[in-house]
């Protein structure tokens, strides 16, 4: 009966307080819910429009039904780099390589993602080609922070109660109807690390997000628009768009639209960044560790992985990982890296 009651609000247009979007959150994940309620609910909701206090608690809701990878010791100093996904852009798996070299920079990284949705190729598809499993324990998660120097939690596996939504977010789905569970992605990463990159798909959820994780308590994060051209843009920051970007916690003052000139690069064509399936996407992989990859999507990893050593703390601004960034991936460090990835979990 809560749920209906809470639909009722929503068709009223007023919003849900944080106690009662928790409660619906958890609704929607019980298996005894009928899916025609369940997707009522999210209709109502995605009509209002959801509050970044709304977001906030279901992703609250969500964190503590996760299970947990037990990674507590290295979340004060890890980051997740991770987008919403849902831009149709086409854009190659920027945030992978970006996790790469951040991690032969010695900064930890927890990646939480998903296979490909909306895109050919996910992170996590990428991730697989490189050898990494999808599927491992806990254990050997915490085995790889510690050997490899990054992770990757499957969705799937780390949000077993999203099963019981899947039916009534694909119903939806199929009449072209976004739900919160478009969004929830970036903010429900079960190690919780303490630094975030996010890219949102839409220019209207960059200051929607900033809010939201500044009601989780992110204590640093960043929160990034491409825009590609009007009505068109991709949930990353590149060297081939102007950069809508809000900061959160001790970035919090960092709101502008930065562009390439702001890492002392150049703007490149966004037909650089294209990207396509799982072997497309390995062939250029192997372009890009070779030096022979597209000068704007080269330029962009390097950017982005700037970006992070500057959002951890370990550079003082966002030129000064330039060239540390570009040494590994191009010095040989990040294919090190992908090598020690394959061994790792073929052991």
């Amino acid at each position: 009966m809560l749920l209906e009651q809470l639909t009722g609000k929503l068709h009223a247009r007023r919003d849900l307080d944080a106690a009662e979007a928790r409660a619906a959150a958890l609704a929607l994940a019980s298996p005894d819910l009928a899916e025609a309620t369940k997707i009522e609910f999210l209709a109502a909701l995605a009509a209002k429009g959801e509050t970044a206090d709304e977001i906030a608690a279901f992703a609250q809701a969500y964190r503590g039904v996760a299970r947990d990878p037990g990674v507590q010791e290295w979340a004060p100093r890890a980051l997740d780099i991770v987008g919403t996904g849902g831009d149709h852009a086409g854009g190659f798996n920027v945030s992978t390589l970006v996790t790469l070299t951040l991690a032969a920079a010695g900064v930890p990284v927890m990646k939480h993602g998903n296979a490909g949705i909306t895109s050919k190729c996910g992170s996590a598809d990428l991730m697989a080609a490189f050898g990494l499993d999808l599927q491992a324990s806990p254990e050997k998660t915490r085995a790889a922070l510690r050997e490899l120097g990054y992770c990757f939690f499957f969705a799937p596996a780390y949000h077993p109660t999203f099963k019981h939504i899947a039916p009534a977010r694909k119903a939806l789905a199929a009449r072209g109807q976004r739900t919160i569970f478009n969004i929830l992605g970036p903010l429900i990463n079960p190690g919780r690390p303490a630094h975030v990159m996010l890219g949102v798909y839409s220019p209207a959820l960059v200051p929607k997000f900033a809010a939201t994780l500044a009601v989780l308590g992110c204590p640093a994060g960043i929160v990034a628009h491409g825009a590609i051209a009007p009505g068109q843009g991709i949930d990353e920051w590149t060297t081939a768009t102007d950069n809508l970007v809000a900061g959160v916690g001790r970035l919090k003052d960092a709101a502008a639209n930065w562009t390439p000139a702001d890492f002392g690069l150049e703007r490149a064509p966004f037909a650089d960044l294209v990207g396509g399936d799982v072997a497309t996407n390995v062939a250029l992989t192997e372009a890009i560790l070779a030096g022979r990859a597209p000068r704007g999507l080269m330029d962009t990893i390097v950017a982005v992985a700037a970006m992070g050593l500057w959002v951890v703390g370990r550079q003082p601004d966002l030129r000064s990982g330039v060239t540390v960034a570009r040494e590994l991936l191009r010095g040989g460090a990040v294919a090190k890296k992908i090598a020690a990835t394959r061994e790792f979990y073929r052991s």
